[in-house]
């Protein structure tokens, strides 16, 4: 009796265990859908980085020679043709940034296309009227042209240290 209940024991030990090791379903959570991005300049992500639109009411709100540091999303508008040295970038439909690379530490591919992210210093300079008629006057234009120059150019500007193009 004793052997046989040492017996019925032991086999309900053993099925026991097998009961525990049945297979459960191995739910993996979600994993939130990545965007592919090749990587120029310093290692960087796509998190807060903010729309280009948004970027541009801070260039607005910004003095020649402010500079902020910043993470922004844009659209490719061109590419410098020789060897990716810079690109502008579409801001809101009617203001473009130019992006240089800092320390000319990088390039972008030539055939670049689409949307980036750019992190970098954000700067506003400011060409004078004086200095816009003389550009005038060099590249041959008319007095009327020139006369017609009355308002400084501000111009929107950019110097990445690190990009990241959606493949």
């Amino acid at each position: 009796m004793k052997k046989s209940i040492l017996l019925l024991a032991i086999s309900l030990v053993v099925f026991s265990c097998k009961n525990e090791s049945q297979t459960t379903e191995d739910k993996a959570p979600e994993a939130k859908q990545e965007i592919a991005y090749a990587n120029f300049g310093k290692e960087i992500n796509d998190t807060d980085a903010i729309d280009a639109k948004e970027m541009m009411d801070q260039y607005l709100s910004m003095k020649a020679g402010d500079t902020i540091n910043s993470k922004v999303r844009g659209k490719i508008i061109e590419v410098c043709s020789a060897k990716g040295c810079w690109m502008t970038l579409d801001m809101d439909g009617n203001n473009e940034v130019m992006v240089k690379f800092k320390d000319y530490g990088f390039f972008m591919p030539l055939n670049a296309e689409g949307e980036v992210v750019i992190n970098g210093k954000a700067f506003v300079s400011e060409t004078s009227v004086d200095e816009l008629r003389h550009y005038a006057e060099d590249a041959g234009k008319s007095e009327e042209e020139i006369a017609a120059i009355i308002e400084p150019k501000r111009t929107y500007s950019f110097e990445a240290d690190g990009v990241l193009l959606k493949q």
